[in-house]
């Protein structure tokens, strides 16, 4: 008897996204998205929210234990604090689109009932995602990226890259196939942990503000 291969071994998403539709159909099929094994683990799926005409598109990591449970992306802490920063640098977050590179949420947990510590997810858990993040891009169409973080920058432009290099420059390169603006900051998740919160806070707000003057 051979044994038969589950769809998460073979670690991409592809075969799970629609042959059409925009955002509602996208969202739709992610539910059901078994394309790496983080899907076990998880909660649900997080897909992106937001505006589908959105001119500017937000990319963090991947969801956290407050997303993961109630099925939203940014809806967090760290999202909190990233629409304080948005509209501080002069972006309606609610004229954005946010979403994650990765849709599952990943953790480790010493026992059941303790809290889910976040685990970042490895190139090939992202290299997986990448065709929903590539479908939402093709949907949406932004002027401009805005990469939240190290995992994000890697999963759009490489394993090389790195955030402290390029953060707060507008960046020019090809993505999924299309050419695309992007805007490297942090993710602000970091800026909640940084040991000079407001230093961070206004850090991050100042790479905002590069984002918002290249999209006037």
């Amino acid at each position: 008897m051979v044994a038969t291969r589950a769809p998460e071994d073979a670690y991409t998403a592809e075969p799970f996204l629609p042959g059409r539709g925009g955002l509602t159909a996208l969202r739709r099929a992610a539910v059901d998205c078994r394309g790496c094994p983080l899907h076990r683990d998880a909660t649900q799926t997080v897909f992106g929210a937001g505006n589908k005409d959105a001119r500017v598109m937000l990319v963090g990591e991947q969801p956290g234990d407050q997303e993961d449970r109630q099925g939203e992306p940014f809806v967090g802490p760290a999202g909190k604090l990233l629409d304080r920063a948005l509209t501080e640098a002069g972006i309606d977050p609610s004229e954005a689109y946010v979403t994650n590179a990765v849709k599952h949420f990943k953790f480790t947990q010493a026992e059941p009932r303790k809290r889910r510590i976040h685990k970042a997810p490895t190139l090939r858990e992202m290299t997986a995602c990448g065709p929903w993040l590539a479908a939402e891009l093709a949907v949406v169409e932004p002027e401009l990226i805005v990469v939240l973080g190290a995992t994000a920058g890697k999963a759009l432009l490489g394993s090389s890259f790195r955030v402290t290099q390029v953060r707060g420059t507008v960046l020019e390169e090809e993505i999924h196939g299309r050419a695309e603006r992007l805007v490297p900051t942090v993710h602000p998740s970091a800026v909640l942990r940084a040991d000079d919160r407001e230093a961070a806070y206004r850090g991050l707000v100042s790479d905002l503000e590069v984002a918002a003057r290249a999209l006037s």
